[in-house]
C-alpha cells in the first residue's frame, strides 16, 4: 500500500524532520490526485466515508457490471471502466502542508465535492476508538494524536486537542471555503441514517449516475451496518479499509455501531453539558449540530 512506502520511505531522516517532510509529501501527492479527480469526497476521519465509500462501489459495480470484491480507490474503477469519474475520498490533512494556504480551500477551487459532515462529539468519540484500536504508531505520530498507550480517559481525548477542537476546526474552515469551491453538496450523516435512499439518490444525482430507486434499495440493504460487520469479521473485502484490526474486540472494527448520538453513552451529564456547550459556542450554525437553546 502506498501509505507504507511513505512510511518506510522517511525513515532515514532524523525523527525532528521525519514527520513533517512526510507530511509535505503526502500533501504534493494530494494536490496531484486532486488535479486528476472528477469528484472530491471531503471528510474528517469517522465521519462515515467508509459507508459512503461502500454505497458508491456498488452503485458502481451494479451499474457497469464490475466486479464486488474491491472497493473504490481513486482510480481503479476508471482504469476498468473510463465512464466511471476518478473520485479522491480525503480528509484534507496534508495538502496545507504542501500549499501553505492554511485552511483556505483554493486548491478546491474548480473541483466538485460532497462534504460529508457527522455530529463532531459523535466523530471524537469514534476517533477515540480509532486511535486506541486501529491507529498504528506511525500515523499517531504523523498526525500529532498523543501516545495511544497512555491513560486518556474518553473524557480527556474528546475535550483535548486531537479530539473535539480539531474536528469543529475541520468543519469550520470547509463551511468557510464551499463558496470557493466549483460545486458542492454537504451530506450529513444523520440524515443519511434517517433516510439512506433518498439521501444516496442525491448523492448519486451529484456524481451523475442515474440510479433507479430499486437500485438505490438493493446498495443500502448491501451496506447495512449488519452485512458491513459480516464483512469485516469474515474479511470478504480486498480492502484494508473494512478488515477489523482485532475480530475478538468489536471496538477494533471499521464499522463499530454507526449510532446517531452515540457519545452520549460513554459521559455523564456534567461532561454532556460541557461538550454541547463546547460545540454551541464554536461550531458554525449552518451544520445545524448545536443543542437547542433553552426559552
Amino acid at each position: 500500500m502506498l501509505q507504507r512506502v511513505f512510511e518506510h520511505a522517511f525513515k532515514v531522516l532524523p525523527v525532528d524532520r521525519r514527520y513533517t517532510a512526510e507530511r509535505r509529501v503526502r500533501g504534493w501527492f494530494d494536490l496531484q490526485r486532486l488535479k486528476q479527480a472528477d469528484f472530491i469526497v471531503a471528510s474528517f476521519g469517522k465521519s462515515g466515508r467508509t459507508w459512503v465509500r461502500v454505497m458508491v462501489s456498488r452503485l458502481y459495480q451494479l451499474e457497469k457490471g464490475l466486479a464486488e470484491g474491491s472497493l473504490l480507490e481513486f482510480s481503479n474503477y476508471h482504469r476498468l471502466d473510463p465512464s466511471v469519474p476518478k473520485i479522491l475520498f480525503t480528509h484534507d490533512n496534508y495538502l496545507r502542508d504542501y500549499t501553505r494556504d492554511g485552511g483556505s480551500k483554493r486548491a478546491y477551487r474548480n473541483e466538485r465535492v460532497v462534504l460529508l459532515v457527522r455530529h463532531p462529539a459523535d466523530v471524537a468519540m469514534s476517533q477515540y476508538f480509532q486511535w486506541k484500536h486501529r491507529m498504528r504508531p506511525h500515523k499517531v505520530a504523523l498526525n500529532q494524536y498523543p501516545p495511544a498507550n497512555g491513560a486518556l480517559s474518553p473524557f480527556e481525548f474528546m475535550m483535548g486537542s486531537s479530539g473535539l477542537p480539531k474536528v469543529i476546526e475541520f468543519m469550520n474552515e470547509w463551511i468557510r471555503g464551499v463558496d470557493e469551491v466549483r460545486d458542492a453538496m454537504i451530506l450529513r450523516y444523520e440524515d443519511m441514517r434517517a433516510d439512506t435512499v433518498k439521501e444516496l439518490g442525491r448523492l448519486a444525482r451529484f456524481l451523475g449516475i442515474e440510479a433507479e430507486p430499486e437500485m438505490l434499495e438493493e446498495v443500502v440493504e448491501y451496506a447495512s451496518v449488519e452485512n458491513m460487520k459480516k464483512r469485516e469479521a469474515e474479511a470478504q473485502s480486498d480492502s484494508d479499509r473494512l478488515r477489523a484490526a482485532d475480530p475478538d474486540n468489536p471496538d477494533s472494527f471499521k464499522t463499530r455501531r454507526a449510532k446517531v448520538g452515540g457519545y452520549h453513552d460513554y459521559f455523564d451529564a456534567e461532561q454532556i453539558r460541557q461538550i454541547e456547550q463546547q460545540i454551541a459556542d464554536t461550531l458554525d450554525k449552518r451544520f445545524g449540530y448545536a443543542p437547542p437553546q433553552p426559552d
